[in-house]
């Protein structure tokens, strides 16, 4: 791990801070297009791939949140084919430098949306399974609010180290 002063720690805390405001956002915007897709159950497809990039955008956040934090405290992100995976299970190891991020549990929920996100990018929207979609946009707000507890936890703990540390 690098040396890292006080305000370095703060500046940390503060771009996950962005960052959860950010997902904050998605929050509502799923909310609205699943009334939508009540709303005008015609066009419920259309909505439907719209829910799968909000979807999409949720785990690309959620990895953000860890990249920042392993290049910050290890010099940057697992290599190979299998990073992202490796990446969501490294945050839930206590590290020398940190202690785990999320917990096991939000790790496996957050794993579905991991393997939801590659499925979004490699096939067309129009072949997207709208009962997966329907599935993960029913257990996105329990998943969303563990994990955005956990990383606010993660910035306290990080709070109080920066106000340990001497700048």
């Amino acid at each position: 791990m690098r040396e890292l002063s006080s305000r370095q720690v703060r500046s940390i805390a503060i771009d996950l801070e962005l960052e959860l405001g950010q997902m904050k956002r998605l929050e509502q915007d799923i909310q609205a297009v699943q009334q939508e897709i009540q709303r005008d159950p015609d066009r419920a497809k259309l909505f439907y791939e719209l829910q799968a990039l909000k979807l999409h955008n949720f785990y690309t956040g959620c990895e953000r949140i860890f990249s920042l934090i392993v290049s910050e405290f290890n010099g940057g992100k697992p290599s190979g084919f299998d990073w992202h995976k490796r990446l969501l299970q490294r945050m839930t190891i206590a590290q020398p430098e940190y202690p785990s991020v999320i917990s096991m549990q939000t790790a496996q929920r957050l794993d579905e949306y991991l393997g939801f996100r590659h499925v979004v990018r490699n096939v067309y929207a129009f072949d997207l399974d709208t009962e997966r979609i329907a599935r993960l946009v029913q257990n996105y707000p329990q998943t969303w609010h563990q994990f955005e507890q956990e990383i606010q936890i993660f910035v306290n703990w990080l709070r109080e180290i920066a106000a340990n540390l001497a700048d």
